[in-house]
C-alpha cells in the first residue's frame, strides 16, 4: 500500500480512481443476463435446470429443485457443536437488533373531523439470495442471517432461499442448518441470473416473490437491477470497502489485518487508512505487506491493496473526518483515543466500528447490525438492509363534512393552479349541499 500525504494532487487522483470505481460489467453481460430472464420468465422450470444442469450441477432435474424435509433433517446430522453454538448466538443477537427496527402502524386525530394514519404490512413473500462461494465449499451462513431473519420479523408469511447447488446436486449443511434456524420455509437449489429471475417471475416449482435481497456475482447484481419495479430488492451492491481512521493509539497490527479483511473479497474491493501520525503509517505499511503472506487469498487481497487501497497522512482529525464524509465508505473503523466524540460527525456511512477492539468482522457475523450495506458512495443518501426492506406503509385518510369543507376552497385553489379541473370538482360538487351532508 502506498502512503500519500493528503491533501496533494497525487492523494486526490488516488482517492478518484478509488471512489470513481463502479459496478464493472460489460455490455455482453448486461445482454447475457437480459436473455438468461427472458429465458427464465419464458419457460420456467426447464430454463432453471438447463442453467443450472450447464454451471453447477450436472443431473439437475425440476423436481430437485426444492430441499426436502429429509435433506433437512439429514443436514443437522453433518454439523459439530460450536458451529450450532455460534450460529445461535449470531442469530440471537441479530434478532434483537432488528427487532428495534419494527415500525407500527399508527392514527392521528389532532385536527377537528380528520383521522390520519398509516398501516404497516409486511410483503407477502421475500426471496434471500445466498452465493455458491466457491461451489459450495465456502457456504456464507451469515447470508442466510441477514438476509431472513429482518424478512421474518417484519412478518412475511413466506421466506424462501435461493442457493447454488454444489456438483453433487447438494446444499451445504451448514446453509440449511442456519435456514432452518431462522425460519426459511423452503431452499431451492439454484444460481445466478436465473435464480433471480425464477424468484422475480415465478416457475411451476419456484414461487414469485415481492422482494429479493442478498448479494452476489455480477449476473447476480445486474439481474437484480433489471427486475428491480417489478419486485423490490435491497440495493445494487458493489465491491467491499473499509475506512480506518486511526491515531496514534492504533495499533498497527490491528489496522493491517483490518485492512486486509476487506481486501481479500475481491480484487476491486477498497481498503483505505487515514491517520494523522506519519509513524503509524509506516508501520501499518510494514504490517500490511507481512501480513499478505499469511492469507489463503493472498492475489486476490495483493491487487486489492495495490488498485484500491491508500494510506493517507493527514495534518489532523478534523481532515480525516471530513475526507471520511466526502468517501461515503461501506466500512468506517474508528481506532481513535475516544471514539464516541467522533462518530456523531461521521454523517456518510453503512457502519461505524468504534474503537480499538471492534473489527469490521464482528459486524459481519456476530454483532447484531446488517452487514448488507451501501457501497460505492452510496452510503451518501441509502442504508443499510432492514426490517423496512420487508414491509409497505399504507396511508389512511378520513374527513368529516365539517372538516371536508374547512379546507376545500385550499383544495380548489391548489388544483386550479395545477390546471387539474376535475380534481377541483370532485371538491365542488360535495359543496353544493347534497343529500348525505
Amino acid at each position: 500500500m502506498k502512503i500519500f500525504r493528503y491533501p496533494s494532487v497525487a492523494a486526490d487522483k488516488k482517492l478518484k480512481s478509488i471512489i470513481g470505481r463502479a459496478i464493472d460489467f460489460r455490455k455482453a453481460d448486461l445482454q447475457a443476463v437480459t436473455r438468461i430472464l427472458n429465458d427464465v420468465k419464458r419457460h420456467g422450470d426447464s430454463a432453471v435446470v438447463r442453467y443450472s444442469r450447464q454451471f453447477d450441477a450436472p443431473d439437475m432435474s425440476a423436481g430437485a429443485l426444492a430441499v426436502t424435509p429429509d435433506e433437512m433433517a439429514a443436514a443437522g446430522k453433518k454439523v459439530d457443536r460450536p458451529f450450532v453454538r455460534a450460529l445461535n448466538r449470531a442469530a440471537a443477537q441479530i434478532e434483537r437488533f432488528h427487532r428495534q427496527q419494527l415500525p407500527k402502524s399508527w392514527i392521528d386525530t389532532h385536527r377537528p373531523g380528520t383521522l390520519l394514519g398509516q398501516m404497516v404490512h409486511p410483503v407477502d413473500a421475500a426471496g434471500v439470495y445466498v452465493p455458491g462461494a466457491k461451489g459450495g465449499s465456502t457456504p456464507l451462513v451469515s447470508s442466510v442471517l441477514m438476509g431472513a431473519i429482518p424478512a421474518k420479523i417484519a412478518g412475511v408469511p413466506k421466506v424462501v432461499m435461493a442457493t447454488p447447488p454444489m456438483p453433487s446436486g447438494e446444499i451445504s449443511p451448514y446453509l440449511l442448518v442456519a435456514a432452518k434456524k431462522v425460519g426459511v420455509d423452503a431452499v431451492y437449489k439454484m444460481g445466478s441470473a436465473w435464480a433471480i429471475g425464477a424468484l422475480a417471475y415465478g416457475t411451476e416449482s419456484v414461487p414469485g416473490v415481492n422482494v429479493i435481497v442478498g448479494p452476489g456475482n455480477i449476473y447476480v447484481t445486474l439481474a437484480k437491477k433489471i427486475v428491480a419495479g417489478t419486485v423490490g430488492i435491497d440495493m445494487i451492491a458493489g465491491p467491499s470497502e473499509i475506512l480506518i481512521l486511526a491515531d496514534r493509539t492504533a495499533d498497527p497490527r490491528f489496522t493491517a489485518a483490518d485492512l486486509l479483511s476487506q481486501a481479500e473479497h475481491d480484487p476491486l474491493a477498497s481498503a483505505i487508512l487515514v491517520t494523522d501520525d506519519a509513524d503509524l503509517a509506516q508501520a501499518v505499511q510494514t504490517e500490511v505487506e507481512e501480513q499478505l503472506l499469511s492469507l489463503a487469498r493472498v492475489e486476490i487481497a495483493r491487487q486489492s491493496v495495490t488498485a484500491f487501497g491508500a494510506i493517507l497522512v493527514v495534518d489532523d482529525l478534523e481532515t480525516a473526518i471530513a475526507l471520511a464524509n466526502r468517501i461515503a465508505p461501506e466500512h468506517l473503523e474508528l481506532q481513535v483515543a475516544d471514539p464516541m466524540a467522533v462518530a456523531p460527525r461521521l454523517r456518510n456511512a453503512g457502519a461505524v466500528f468504534l474503537g480499538h477492539y471492534t473489527p469490521e468482522p464482528v459486524g459481519d457475523y456476530v454483532a447484531g447490525p446488517n452487514h448488507v450495506l451501501p457501497t460505492a458512495g452510496t452510503a451518501r443518501f441509502s442504508s443499510a438492509l432492514s426490517v423496512e426492506h420487508f414491509i409497505k406503509k399504507t396511508s389512511l385518510i378520513s374527513y368529516s363534512p365539517v372538516a371536508f369543507r374547512k379546507e376545500a376552497r385550499d383544495i380548489i385553489t391548489l388544483a386550479g393552479v395545477e390546471g387539474l379541473g376535475g380534481h377541483a370538482n370532485a371538491i365542488q360538487v360535495r359543496l353544493s349541499g347534497k343529500k348525505n351532508d
